[in-house]
Parts: structure tokens; C-alpha cells; sequence
């Protein structure tokens, strides 16, 4: 049994058939000058090859899925027509009288590596979109088949590779696939998107998984669990089968909960709100129960554009977060961009260390026109619906106070204008820098509330980075350093009159859960799909019982023995969370 990162829920049992690498060669060769405009013609070819292939998947996805989905080889077109890219290549070609394919490949490999070496998890992920889109091109230029091609498919099977392209991924037959497993890999990536579209398990993120395993072996996958078995036994096939009863009959209760308060046994009520990032996310908020948006992630309306957002633009996403939310409410947070995730940006990889550097509110301050269209914005959508703002990466008053009185000039320009916005609107900030929640006092005098991002605290506690396969088993929110941070936290809001939510993973791990509430969490924001288990949990609470776990975890002596004491309250109180998956 292997494990990996599961992307895809499901669980399913096949023969499979292992992908090779299918490694190109790519070989340089030098041409005469006269030869240049020939090379530089093979290469818009290739180009506008791609271009047709990529808008059949997309066609191919609109039908099959959803238009919204099919929206994601958007961002492919743009790669495939980025100036820059292709600018530098054509350079290649006329200034070193290099052949197409060896510029093109050389060109799109910098910038696909310069995008996997970043520490943002999302950026990192679309250096896999670089490279199915290059992939293809150069396919094209070397008059193969495309990689990974697989309509030679005749029985159903759980293929395993060494990572599947976006592109591949989203025109799986599903009567073929029954799942598949890759080396390489993570949860924000568009083949892992598109596998939890197409509902067919996956696993990511194995490692060596393609040189462990044969082709015409059998393998049973596990999505919710993430792992992988190989040749597994009868009894492994047995109890496979009693998780999938298991787990079905516990989706059937979750269901039952969707319109059920989020409450402890003892009447201690708690906020369960969603995570979303996008307005197509919206439908989630009702399936799952939610109580409004914890969390909207505004920075993902600026991404994979050529051109900024329009105030009219963003208006209209706000003001549909807003009416979809109510009468909850939506917390909106402020661009939470990297210093290389601006529109346009493939070329901008110049910081050293982003997760240090030029991101979030900073950026925002730095460029004060983007910031007040991005507040007006919000503010006029704020009439639509009851709407928080929060800003985030806030580590210092001065930064504060600078973003509240840009929020101040984009008010009283508003009124002047005679546009009508909520004049009580809540303003809030995110705790995701230890040097915030060490002057939180200070802090809390000037917000209406706090909202913790677990991820990123607990990077910048431990100077971990969770996706670095070296460090990752380190990154620990359950340390107690993050744990005596978010102490901190909640006891210098509570001192202003203030609530903290949690919009970090850890609001939707039933395992850490106990701890949060111990700590006097008011808000829980996850992702929607996390929401009805916090809240099964959550209803087989009480109050002392966590508060004691939360005590004892302050004083455990390491994350490990933290954990303990929370995992063992919610397996107590929950078991059936955890015997099904």
C-alpha cells in the first residue's frame, strides 16, 4: 500500500496500465540564416495546431461538464500566446540560429521551473499548465502523437503515470478510467480540478508509484484516504467494500444536517461558513449548509487574464457573492496576490524569496489604483447584501492604518458621487504573520474582527514549507507556538469586543477541530465540501470537554502530542468520521 495526496473522492478497484514518460528528445541544432523565417514559420504552425486542440478539449469539457470548467484552457490559450514566451523563443531562433524546437523547449522549460521553484502552492501548479501546453507544441513540431494519448483504451483501468496533463485529464472516458494514481502532483492543480468534475478517484503525489507498480496488475484506489494498494488481498477488497457502504450511509446523514444549526450539545452555537474562490462555487454554499462566505478569495478574478478587472466587473462578482450569501453575509478579502501572480506576470520572476517578499496587502498599498477599484467595488456591493472586508497579510498598525484610510477616501468618494453603499460595513484582517499576533491588542483597537490563516501562520512559525517534501512532515498547525499564537489571538480580540474566525485547512479537519473551539474560535470557514463533517462533529461537542483539550494541548511539549489529545475527543465524540474514510 502506497500513499499519496488524495485529490478525488471515490474508491474503485481495476487492472492497470502504467503511462512511461514518454521523454522527448529534443535535439539542438544550429541552421543557416536563410533558414530562420522557415524555423520561425514550423514554430506559429505548431501554435496554431495547439490552438485548434486546445479549444476542441475545451468544447469537448463545455459539453461534457460545465462551461466553467471548460474556462480553465482559458488560461492554457494564454500561455500558448504569451508574448513573452513566444518573443523570447523567436529571439532564440533569429539571434543563435537554433531550431524551433530546441528554442521553444529551452524558452517554456525557464519559465516552467521558475514557477515550480516558487513557494506558492498555486503558482507552482501552473508550471504543469506551461508544460502541457509546451508539450503539445513541440508534439506537434516533432510530428508525434500527442503525449499520453489515451484512445488506444478498450477496458475499464486505473492508470498510473507520472503525471497526467490538465488537458489529458479532462477528456478521460469515464467508463474507461476508473482512476488514476501519479507520481507527481498536487491538490490546487487543474488535473485534480478536473478529476473531482469528472468524479473519478485520484491519487497524487506518490512519488516513485510508476516504478513500483506493472502494467496488468491490479490496484485498488482509495480518493478519500489517498492511498494506493497493489494486488490487493481479498480480506483488503472486503473491507474496501464495507467503506463504501460505510461511507455512503454517512453521506446520507451528512445530507440530513444541511439545514441544522452548527451547534455543540451544551447550545454553544459556532459560524460554520465557506471558503470560495469563485462566483460557479456559489451552488456549494447551499448544498452544503453553509453559513454565508468565511471567505472569498478575490484574487482569483485577476488571475489568468491578460488585462485588470474592470470596477464594473468586480462589482458584479462581489454583488452576486453578497445576494447568493444572505442573509449570513460574505467576507471579501483584498487581493491576496503574489509578487509573480499579477495579470500578465509569467515573465515577472525576479524576488528571491516570494513568501518574504512583495504580496498580499502590500501590494495593494503599493499600487493604490488597483486597491481603491477593488474597494469601491466591494463597497458598492455592500448594498446588495450584508458584506465584510478583510485584508490580508496585515503585519504592522502603520499597514493598518494605511489600508482603512484607503478604504476611507474610496467612502467619502462614494458619497460624494451620491452611490449608495453600507455604512456599517464590518472591517477585518488576517492573522498570518506571528508578528501580528503578537501586537493583536494593538490591532483588534482598529477591526471589527480577526480571521486566522492557519496555513500560513504555521509556515511562518516554523519556517516550514509544507510542500517541500523535505521539511513537510514539520508543518504542524497543532505546534504549540501556533497554538499559543492563536491564544493570543482570540484573548486580545476578546478584550475589544471583537469575534475570530479560522479560514486556514485546519477549519475543516474534524482532528484539529476540539483544539479551535477549546481556543474560543467563533467562526469556522472551510471548504465546502469539509463543511458537513465539521458540522456533524461540531453537534457531538461540549464546551468543557473542549476547552480541556484545548488546555492540555497548550501544554502538550510537541504538535505530535497536541494532536493526540484533539484526535482523541473527535474520534470519541464522531467515530463514524473516521471509520469511513
Amino acid at each position: 500500500m502506497y500513499r499519496g495526496i488524495p485529490v478525488s473522492a471515490g474508491v474503485s478497484h481495476g487492472k492497470v496500465i502504467v503511462l512511461g514518460d514518454a521523454a522527448r528528445t529534443i535535439l539542438r541544432r544550429e541552421i543557416r540564416a536563410e533558414e530562420t523565417p522557415r524555423e520561425l514559420q514550423r514554430l506559429q504552425e505548431a501554435v496554431t495546431q495547439t490552438r485548434r486542440d486546445l479549444l476542441e478539449i475545451q468544447r469537448q469539457v463545455s459539453e461534457a461538464i460545465s462551461s466553467h470548467e471548460a474556462s480553465i484552457f482559458d488560461a492554457h490559450l494564454l500561455v500558448l500566446e504569451d508574448a513573452t514566451m513566444l518573443g523570447e523563443a523567436h529571439q532564440l531562433i533569429r539571434d543563435q540560429h537554433v531550431n524551433c524546437e530546441a528554442a521553444y523547449h529551452q524558452v517554456a522549460e525557464k519559465f516552467a521551473r521558475a514557477l515550480g521553484e516558487l513557494g506558492d502552492e498555486y503558482l507552482r501548479e501552473r508550471a504543469a499548465d506551461i508544460r502541457d501546453v509546451s508539450g503539445r507544441v513541440l508534439d506537434h513540431l516533432l510530428g508525434r502523437a500527442t503525449e499520453q494519448d489515451l484512445r488506444h483504451l478498450r477496458e475499464p483501468c486505473i492508470i498510473v503515470a507520472p503525471d497526467l496533463a490538465p488537458s489529458t485529464t479532462a477528456v478521460l472516458d469515464r467508463t474507461l478510467v476508473l482512476g488514476f494514481a501519479t507520481d507527481a502532483g498536487g491538490t490546487t492543480s487543474h488535473t485534480a480540478i478536473m478529476a473531482r468534475k469528472l468524479g473519478i478517484p485520484a491519487v497524487v503525489g506518490l512519488g516513485d508509484i510508476t516504478s513500483r507498480v506493472r502494467t496488468g496488475e491490479y490496484a485498488l484506489i482509495d480518493g478519500h484516504g489517498g492511498t494506493l494498494s497493489i494486488n490487493p488481498t481479498d480480506q483488503t477488497l472486503f473491507e474496501y467494500g464495507q467503506l463504501k457502504q460505510r461511507r455512503a450511509a454517512l453521506d446520507d446523514r451528512l445530507a440530513v444536517l444541511r439545514e441544522q444549526p452548527a451547534v455543540t450539545l451544551d447550545g454553544h452555537e459556532v459560524v460554520l461558513a465557506a471558503n470560495i474562490d469563485q462566483i460557479e462555487d456559489i451552488p456549494a454554499l447551499v448544498q452544503c449548509g453553509a453559513h454565508g462566505v468565511g471567505l472569498f478569495r478575490s484574487e482569483f478574478l485577476f488571475l489568468n487574464r491578460r488585462d485588470l478587472p474592470t470596477e464594473e466587473e468586480q462589482f458584479e462578482a462581489y454583488r452576486r457573492v453578497a445576494e447568493a450569501s444572505a442573509p449570513h453575509g460574505a467576507t471579501i478579502r483584498t487581493l491576496d496576490l503574489g509578487g509573480d501572480k499579477l495579470p500578465s506576470a509569467w515573465a515577472r520572476i525576479g524576488e528571491q524569496n516570494p513568501f518574504l517578499g512583495w504580496r498580499a496587502i502590500r501590494i495593494s498599498l503599493a499600487l493604490p489604483e488597483i486597491f481603491q477599484t477593488q474597494l469601491r467595488a466591494i463597497l458598492r456591493a455592500s448594498a446588495h447584501g450584508k458584506v465584510r472586508i478583510m485584508f490580508p497579510m496585515i503585519s504592522s498598525l502603520p499597514e493598518l492604518r494605511e489600508a482603512n484610510a484607503s478604504l476611507e477616501r474610496c467612502r467619502e468618494d462614494l458619497r460624494s458621487e451620491g452611490i449608495p453603499f453600507d455604512e456599517q460595513l464590518e472591517v477585518g484582517m488576517m492573522i498570518e504573520v506571528p508578528g501580528a499576533a503578537l501586537i493583536a491588542e494593538t490591532l483588534a483597537r482598529e477591526v471589527a474582527f480577526f480571521s486566522i490563516g492557519t496555513n500560513d501562520l504555521t509556515g511562518y512559525t516554523l519556517a516550514v514549507d509544507r510542500l517541500n517534501e523535505r521539511v513537510a512532515a514539520l508543518f504542524a498547525p497543532t505546534h504549540p507556538a501556533v497554538l499559543r499564537l492563536i491564544q493570543m489571538t482570540v484573548a486580545a480580540a476578546r478584550k475589544h469586543g471583537r469575534w475570530v474566525g479560522v479560514c486556514g485547512e485546519a477549519a475543516g479537519d474534524p482532528e484539529v477541530i476540539p483544539i479551535l473551539l477549546g481556543l474560543g474560535i467563533d467562526e469556522l470557514s472551510a471548504t465546502p465540501s469539509a463543511i458537513p463533517s465539521v458540522k456533524f462533529l461540531l453537534r457531538r461537542l461540549r464546551l468543557p470537554e473542549v476547552t480541556a483539550a484545548a488546555d492540555a494541548a497548550l501544554a502538550a511539549e510537541s504538535a505530535e502530542e497536541a494532536l493526540r489529545i484533539s484526535q482523541a475527543l473527535a474520534r470519541r465524540a464522531a467515530p463514524e468520521l473516521f471509520h469511513s474514510s
